[in-house]
């Protein structure tokens, strides 16, 4: 029996947020033009996403301000105050500049308010941590986030790039419980299949969002960005090479059938899209044309991996 996917949403984890399966990134969410910003929003939302993830730190890598990422949609809802509640909106904050992690209490309050004012909303749907913070003990960072719950300020807690073992030290603390947890992972990055990420995952009812689902752009439908994939890069060009196979027997692009290989894990996997081009946005949605039996599944794997599997 294949696997199929549906774009129907789904509550986000042991929410009630109603999701839809795949998310949209804005790490290079950057610009001046509010129009053009405006209309890859609605773009994300024509490809039935309604769940978008940005952060306090999206800003410095496209050369413009920390919290520019924020500025930009803040500007976009004010400009169409409807477009907010179409959307599940989620943040991020604990780098902080020049630290870089910052967990402690008076700082991720801050960053929190710092990020409604910013985006001109009362409340986040959900804020992540961004990155652990080994200097800060999860109690106190728990009963930070279980207060900014209390007051209306944040719907919910999740983590990002966290170990199985940070998560559940958070957990034990943390009333409001852990949401989401966010690990870099693709056909290329598939450490989360074996270090307990994903089973941890399963095992409490955690939702787990991919950051990076295209391998940092190397499975993208065009050339990767400079610097992205070595020349001779054998394990890139045979995964690639697996996922094109899937793509072109349902008529769809590599990075579709990349979406969908994540996709197709019990775990309920959300990609994160991170394109900003509206053609590729839309394109995103033909990820659900994809099927994989088992054997499809496990040979994009084994082409990851260089080596069969035991």
């Amino acid at each position: 029996m294949n696997i199929t996917l549906s774009p129907d949403r789904r509550p986000l984890g042991k929410s009630d947020l109603m999701v839809s399966p795949m998310a949209w990134g804005m790490w290079r969410f950057a610009g001046s033009d509010v129009a053009a910003a405006q209309a890859r929003v609605e773009a994300a939302l024509a490809a039935w996403i309604n769940f978008v993830d940005t952060a306090d730190i999206y800003g410095p890598d496209n050369d413009e301000p920390f919290g520019a990422s924020e500025v930009l949609l803040g500007k976009v809802f004010a400009g169409s105050p409807g477009l907010r509640d179409k959307i599940v909106l989620a943040s991020k904050g604990g780098i902080r500049m020049g630290v870089p992690y910052d967990s402690s209490p008076a700082y991720l309050r801050a960053a929190v308010e710092a990020s409604l004012t910013r985006l001109g909303v009362e409340r986040l749907d959900l804020w992540q941590i961004h990155r652990p913070d080994m200097l800060a003990h999860p109690g106190e960072t728990a009963a930070t986030l279980d207060a900014l719950v209390a007051e209306g300020k944040i719907a919910a807690v999740g983590v990002s790039n966290h170990t199985p073992g940070q998560t559940g030290a958070l957990a034990k603390y943390l009333k409001a419980g852990v949401l989401t947890t966010q690990p870099e992972f693709s056909p290329l990055a598939t450490a989360p299949l074996f270090d307990g990420t994903l089973d941890r995952a399963m095992k409490h009812g955690v939702a787990v969002l991919a950051w990076s689902p295209l391998g940092q752009g190397r499975l993208g439908d065009g050339d990767p960005r400079p610097g992205r994939m070595q020349a001779g890069d054998a394990r890139t060009a045979a995964t690639k090479a697996a996922l094109k196979v899937q793509g072109d027997k349902y008529g769809v692009g590599i990075a579709a059938a990349a979406y969908a290989w994540i996709m197709a894990h019990p775990a309920g996997i959300i990609p994160i899209v991170g394109t900003q081009n509206l053609g590729r946005i839309a394109e995103s949605a033909d990820a659900y044309k994809v099927e994989w039996s088992r054997a499809e599944w496990y040979g994009v794997l084994v082409a990851s991996l260089g080596e069969n599997l035991p």
